[in-house]
C-alpha cells in the first residue's frame, strides 16, 4: 500500500503500469494519460475532473479505481451517480476492467455481498441515510468516485448527506462534463479560489473542453440547426399577440413565442421533426445504426411528438419518462436496437446516459441553463470509430443560439458575489441571468398555468451554427436553402464540415438577389447591432407611456414601415422605423 505522504508512482506493483492498455485492452486518450499522470504526481485525498461530455470520463476514473486496488491503496469503491440507470451503466463498465460493484444495494441492505469491492448509489440514496454509508466508508479504505459532482450542489439535504457520508473517504475523486451551476452554497470536496473579480471559483485539477477534444478527434463535430418561424397566442389578460421566433423582443414575449413553438398542436414541431427526420435517413445512409433523440419538456408533450413520430416513421418511438419504472430498460432496448429511429425522453437521458449511436437531436424543451443544453448535447458528441457527424435541431431564440455558439467555453462554479459586485444587470454573468430567467419563467408558468393558449405556428429554417460561426441565409421549409444542409453528409471531419458549410452558403448567396441596401455600401454589422439596440430601447420607452405591448409596437413599425423583423432588417429599415417611432412620441 501507498500512502498519502510518499511518491505513489514509485510503489506502483509491476503488475500494473499505468501506461499500459486499459483494463485488458485498449490504451488511453492523451487526455485520459495526462490527467492520470497528474493523478500519480499529486498523489491527492481530492482530485477534480472536468472532462466534455463523450471525452471519457468514465475509463479515466476506473483506471484511477484500477490502480489505487491494485496498488493495495484501497479496498472499497463508493460510485455516487444522479440516477438510478447509471448505477448499473458504471457497474457494468466496472466490470469490464476487472472491478465487481453492486448497483442493486439498497439502504435497506445494510451490507453488500462479500463478491461484490463496491456498490454503485445515487446521490439521493446517500442523502436519505448519510450515516450508514458513512459507516460503510470507515469500515475500509474507502475511493469514492462522484459522477457529475454538481449534483452534490442539487439541494442541500444531497450536499450534506454526502459531505457527512464520504468525509472519512481515503481518496475522493470528483468527475463532471458540464458547467457547474451557479449556487451559494460550496459543493463538498471541491477546491474554491478566488478570481479577480473577488468571486470564488472552483478549480478543477484536469481540465479537458469541447474544444481541444474536437482538435483531437475525441468527440464529434456538433451541427446546430436552429429555426425560427412566425408564433401566435393568447395571453392570461386575454391578449392575442404574434411574434417572430428568434426576433428581437422582450424575455416574456420571447418565452411564450418559445412555448408556442413547441405546443405539438402547432405547425412548427411537426415541421421540426420532419426535418430532422430527413436529416436522420440521410446519416443512416452512411451510418447505418444511427438514432434519434427528442428532448421534450413534460410528459404529455413528449407523448404528442412520439405520436407523430410514428405517422411519419411507421415505426412505434421509444418514450422514456422519468417517473417509470422501465425507463432504463427502454433506454437500454434502444441503444441495442440498430432499427429503431427515435426515442423521445423527458430529462432521462439528458446527462450520462451513454446511447453512443445518438446522431441527430431536437432540442424540444424550455429549459435554458448552460447546465442542462450542455448534458443535452453531450448525449449526441460521443464518437466512435468513424468521423460521425452530430446534428441538434433547436428553436431560434438567443438563449440558446448563444448556447450553441459558445460550445467550446468553460465555465466554473462560481459562489455568489456580493450585490455590489453587479453593479448593474448588464455587469451579472449571462449564466446567472440565465437561471435566474429561467426562475421567473417557471413562476409565470405557475401563474398563467391554463390561461396561455397557443393558437398557431409556423416553422422556418433560419441558420446552421458550427465552431462559432453561422451558416445560411434562411429558407423555407422544404426549400433549397434548407436542403443543402440537411443532406450534408454523416461521415465528416471537422475541418470538412466547415468546408462544406462555407460551400453551401456560397452557394445560397449565389441564389439570392442582390441586397436592399444601396448599391456600392458596406454593411457594418455594428451600426447594424447599434440600430437595432436603439430601436429596442425606443420601443421600450414607448411601450411604457402607451402601455402597449413592445411586440405589438414593433409589429406596427413593420405594418407602417414596411421590412422583415428587427433581426433581418436593414440599416435603412431600421432607421425609417425609428423615425416613424419618434413621430408618433411627438403625437402622443
Amino acid at each position: 500500500m501507498f500512502d498519502v505522504g510518499t511518491d505513489v508512482g514509485s510503489q506502483l506493483p509491476p503488475a500494473y503500469p499505468h501506461r499500459a492498455a486499459h483494463g485488458t485492452a485498449g490504451t488511453l486518450r492523451q487526455w485520459q494519460q495526462e490527467a492520470l499522470d497528474l493523478y500519480i504526481q499529486r498523489r491527492p485525498r481530492d482530485f477534480m475532473a472536468v472532462a466534455t461530455p463523450g471525452a471519457g470520463k468514465t475509463t479515466f476514473a476506473l483506471r484511477v479505481a484500477k490502480l489505487l486496488v491494485e496498488s493495495g491503496e484501497v479496498n472499497r469503491i463508493y460510485l455516487v451517480v444522479p440516477t438510478e440507470h447509471l448505477k448499473r451503466q458504471w457497474a457494468d463498465a466496472a466490470a469490464r476492467v476487472g472491478l465487481a460493484v453492486d448497483p442493486n444495494f439498497k439502504n435497506s441492505d445494510g451490507r453488500h455481498g462479500s463478491q461484490f469491492l463496491g456498490v454503485a448509489v445515487t446521490y439521493a440514496q446517500v442523502a436519505n441515510k448519510p450515516a450508514l454509508h458513512r459507516n460503510k466508508t470507515e469500515a475500509a479504505r474507502t475511493l469514492v468516485i462522484f459522477d457529475e459532482i454538481h449534483h452534490a450542489g442539487d439541494s442541500l439535504s444531497w450536499g450534506d448527506g454526502v459531505r457527512e457520508a464520504f468525509h472519512p473517504a481515503v481518496r475522493r475523486l470528483a468527475l463532471t462534463g458540464t458547467p457547474f451551476r451557479s449556487d451559494t452554497s460550496p459543493i463538498p470536496f471541491v477546491t474554491y479560489a478566488e478570481g479577480p473579480d473577488g468571486v470564488p471559483r472552483s478549480r478543477a485539477d484536469y481540465s479537458y473542453g469541447y474544444g481541444p477534444a474536437l482538435k483531437d478527434l475525441v468527440v464529434r463535430p456538433v451541427v446546430f440547426m436552429a429555426y425560427s418561424g412566425n408564433m401566435r397566442w393568447r395571453t392570461a389578460s386575454g391578449e392575442e399577440m404574434e411574434a417572430q421566433l428568434g426576433g428581437a423582443a422582450t424575455k416574456d414575449i420571447t418565452h411564450h413565442a418559445w412555448r408556442t413553438a413547441l405546443n405539438p398542436e402547432g405547425e412548427w414541431i411537426p415541421a421540426v421533426l420532419r426535418a430532422a427526420h430527413q436529416r436522420l435517413m440521410k446519416v443512416r445512409d452512411r451510418i447505418h445504426d444511427a438514432g434519434g433523440l427528442v428532448i421534450a419538456t413534460d410528459h404529455e408533450s413528449a407523448r404528442a411528438y412520439a405520436a407523430q413520430l410514428d405517422q411519419l416513421t411507421g415505426q412505434v418511438t421509444t418514450v422514456v419518462l422519468s417517473d417509470e419504472k422501465e425507463a432504463s430498460r427502454k433506454i437500454e432496448q434502444f441503444s441495442e436496437d440498430p432499427s429503431k429511429y427515435w426515442m423521445v425522453a423527458v430529462r432521462m437521458v439528458s446527462e450520462g446516459v451513454d446511447v453512443p449511436r445518438l446522431c441527430v437531436g431536437v432540442y424540444a424543451t424550455s429549459t435554458s441553463t448552460p447546465l442542462f443544453f450542455a448534458q443535452a448535447v453531450g448525449r449526441f458528441v460521443r464518437l466512435r470509430k468513424k468521423a460521425e457527424v452530430a446534428s441538434v435541431f433547436l428553436p431560434s431564440v438567443p438563449v440558446l443560439t448563444d448556447l450553441a455558439n459558445a460550445m467550446e467555453a468553460e465555465r466554473d462554479h462560481a459562489l455568489a458575489a456580493p450585490e455590489s459586485a453587479y453593479p448593474e444587470d448588464g455587469d451579472i454573468p449571462e449564466a446567472d441571468l440565465l437561471e435566474q430567467a429561467e426562475k421567473e419563467e417557471r413562476a409565470s408558468d405557475e401563474l398563467a398555468k391554463g390561461e396561455f393558449a397557443a393558437l398557431g405556428s409556423s416553422a422556418a429554417f433560419d441558420r446552421v451554427m458550427f465552431d462559432g460561426e453561422e451558416y445560411g441565409l434562411g429558407g423555407a421549409i422544404g426549400s433549397e436553402d434548407e436542403m443543402d444542409f440537411l443532406g450534408i453528409p454523416g461521415l465528416l471531419e471537422p475541418e470538412q464540415v466547415s468546408q462544406l458549410l462555407r460551400r453551401q452558403q456560397a452557394e445560397q448567396l449565389k441564389r439570392r438577389p442582390q441586397s436592399a441596401e444601396p448599391a456600392g455600401d458596406v454593411v457594418d454589422h455594428r451600426q447594424l447591432k447599434a440600430l437595432r439596440s436603439k430601436l429596442n430601447k425606443s420601443v421600450s420607452a414607448y411601450s411604457s407611456k402607451t402601455g402597449m405591448h413592445q411586440g405589438s409596437i414593433h409589429t406596427k413599425l413593420r405594418d407602417k414601415c414596411g421590412g422583415p423583423p428587427v433581426g433581418q432588417a436593414t440599416q435603412t429599415q431600421l432607421e425609417a422605423r425609428l423615425k416613424q417611432l419618434q413621430l408618433w412620441f411627438v403625437s402622443k
